[in-house]
């Protein structure tokens, strides 16, 4: 049982810790940069501050919920809107002047992080949705409702 509780913990934190501790405090520590770079995705100041302080928000609190199993699935939706948001605001790689795909191209380097976002927005997707069909529509039953990542299976 400790053994299975420690991998769950660990492949969970391995989804968030991109963004709990690293991305957040990163955001924290440098807030004038960050609403620089989120200028290009708002059109003003106060609306890239806005930006940068809803995705501290989203970071910090569904990155807990997807860690303590508490509302996990909905966090883990969230988290997985939020990697798609941004890969869209902040990845646009078919923008860049010089994407190509052989030779020096900062367009097709922003295309791996790009596609990076939405690996990680697949595996929370995974423990929103489950991995059986039906786990959308279970989702939307109770989206609130947990995993229980860390208990007991019940035993037949």
């Amino acid at each position: 049982m400790l053994i299975e509780t420690l991998v769950t913990f660990l492949t969970r934190l391995s989804l968030v810790l991109l963004f709990l501790p690293f991305s957040a405090l990163d955001k924290v520590l440098n807030f004038s940069a960050a609403v620089d770079q989120a200028k290009g995705a708002a059109s003003s100041t106060a609306a890239a501050r806005g930006l940068i302080l809803v995705g501290l928000f989203v970071e910090v609190v569904m990155s807990l919920g997807v860690l303590t199993g508490v509302a996990d699935r909905l966090a883990a939706f969230i988290l997985a809107g939020y990697c798609v948001v941004t890969a869209l605001l902040f990845k646009p790689f078919w923008r860049a002047p010089n994407f190509r795909l052989r030779g020096p191209s900062t367009g097709r380097e922003t295309m791996w992080d790009f596609l990076k976002n939405f690996a990680v927005a697949g595996g929370f997707l995974v423990i929103a949705f489950g991995t059986q069909a039906g786990g959308l529509a279970s989702f939307l039953a109770d989206p609130l409702s947990s995993t229980h990542p860390y208990a007991a299976p019940s035993q037949p």
